[in-house]
């Protein structure tokens, strides 16, 4: 590709390489003797942090550096790792460490993955980064930019990705099962953190534990607030968050995603919301994203709905009962999210948040029956390889070149970017027919669509 921007043709070619583990580019340790441990530098050690450092030196890495902004979560994990330098920056971490690091994990909140990961990109180091991959659109853009230009094993922590029964639904959607698919339902019971909610009044002394200053990163400056933003309840600021959507899309969007080639959409529009709020994402939202022709498959709907089903104070919104009659009649009710895809032939229905499990139902059937047992799946070839495990696909490929991660960031950034354009959707607001353009990343209707695609960057943070 001689362009920056990847095509929907040169994105469905790529994706088929990666699926069958086979990627010509050079893909190695930047000055690394492959017969010494990856050094693993390790930002954000708390929460999925704190599982991630561990499973870079379960995969063999040796966990050279940690950086936490709360000093209590960075002593905990300083336990584990005494011979691993501590930071409270990532900025002074990595000038200081660059010649002793080969590889580098993100695990912080949204707002500083961009800027963390694209650092490190520029200085050739390898990176995990959990999900969702950035905050914005143009940053996802910018990662892709990055891991191609530098040549890079990256990959997102998105770790349904490496199911053995997500990869079988992408081989049985593409072997045609349910005909050609024009819609998707896609539901989720998030947000389980506060939001739709106005920002607190004040400000509470902040804990000697916690640099508040770094905590805040690239985002305008706010007075700390006790247990509004630190340390979990920050997902429903539009500062600090991506809402439901960059949650738990990069989740359950994951599979249909690879196996309809989706591709950027043409259209993006919130169709329904509880009350908006100036700083926070709402309580429940439906949102449609339209997808054109790619290939053989038909032009696709996509419906994302989300909100909490034991919020008492809002109805969360769901597909509608006639799409989703076999579900309640197998499991009793809906289940709190799910993926289901609307073939010509028949429906596909994932239960769970990584599509690890799915059942199939064709038309003149009465009920859905597992994927591993319905007749017209066992004969579907295997033609995806399985997965070693998450973390051990972007240590196999800083290893070796011919290995590709399942999730690395030419297809995590793309999946990312879709998701955020429901979030771009969301500040544009409801009933607003938001036209895309995908590789020019504008709307060429909604001008205002614009200052929601890249975020303005406090001094010193930026990309």
């Amino acid at each position: 590709m001689k362009t920056k921007m990847i095509s929907r043709r040169n994105f469905i070619r790529y994706s088929t390489i990666v699926s069958t583990g086979i990627i010509t580019a050079p893909y190695f340790v930047n000055g690394q003797n492959l017969n010494e441990k990856i050094r693993v530098a390790c930002i954000g050690v708390g929460g999925k942090g704190d599982s991630d450092c561990d499973d870079s030196a379960r995969c063999g890495g040796e966990i050279v550096a940690i950086c936490d902004v709360d000093e209590n979560t960075l002593n905990r994990k300083a336990q584990k790792y005494p011979d691993a330098k501590k930071y409270r920056d990532f900025r002074k971490m990595l000038e200081e460490m660059d010649k002793s690091i080969d590889a580098v994990t993100v695990s912080t909140p949204d707002h500083v993955h961009g800027v963390a990961a694209a650092m490190a990109m520029k200085m050739g180091k390898h990176i995990y980064c959990q999900k969702p991959l950035v905050q914005t659109v143009w940053e996802a853009r910018e990662l892709r930019r990055l891991a191609k230009e530098k040549n890079l094993a990256t990959q997102m922590g998105n770790q349904g990705s490496a199911g053995g029964g997500l990869r079988r639904a992408v081989e049985v959607i593409q072997a045609g099962i349910i005909g050609p698919v024009r819609e998707l339902h896609v539901w989720s019971n998030r947000p389980i953190w506060p939001q739709g909610i106005n920002r607190p009044q004040g400000e509470d002394p902040v804990p000697a534990t916690l640099d508040w200053d770094l905590w805040l990163g690239p985002a305008e400056f706010r007075p700390y607030k006790k247990g509004v933003y630190h340390s979990f309840n920050w997902r429903g600021w539009y500062d600090f968050g991506t809402g439901a959507l960059g949650d738990m899309a990069c989740h359950t969007v994951n599979m249909p995603f690879r196996a309809l080639k989706m591709g950027y959409p043409n259209v993006v529009e919130v169709e329904e919301t509880s009350q908006l709020f100036p700083e926070t994402f709402p309580k429940t939202s439906r949102i449609r994203f339209e997808f054109p022709s790619r290939e053989d498959m038909p032009p696709l709907k996509f419906w994302w709905y989300d909100g909490n089903p034991g919020d008492k104070e809002v109805k969360a919104l769901r597909p509608n009962p006639d799409l989703t009659k076999e579900i309640v009649d197998m499991r009793g009710s809906l289940p709190g999210s799910g993926c289901l895809l609307i073939g010509d032939k028949g429906k596909i229905f994932s239960p769970d948040d990584y599509g690890s499990q799915f059942y199939v139902i064709l038309k003149g059937e009465s009920e859905f029956k597992s994927g591993n047992d319905h007749e017209v799946c066992k004969a579907v070839p295997q033609t995806i390889p399985r997965s070693p495990g998450h973390n051990k696909e972007w240590f196999d490929m800083m290893n070796d070149r011919k290995k590709a991660a399942y999730s690395n960031f030419e297809i995590a950034g793309y999946l990312t970017e879709i998701i955020l354009l429901g979030c771009v959707a969301l500040r544009v607001g409801v009933a607003k027919k938001m036209e895309w353009d995908g590789p020019k990343m504008r709307s060429p209707n909604l001008r205002e669509a614009a200052k929601f695609v890249r975020r303005t960057y406090r001094k010193g943070w930026s990309l």
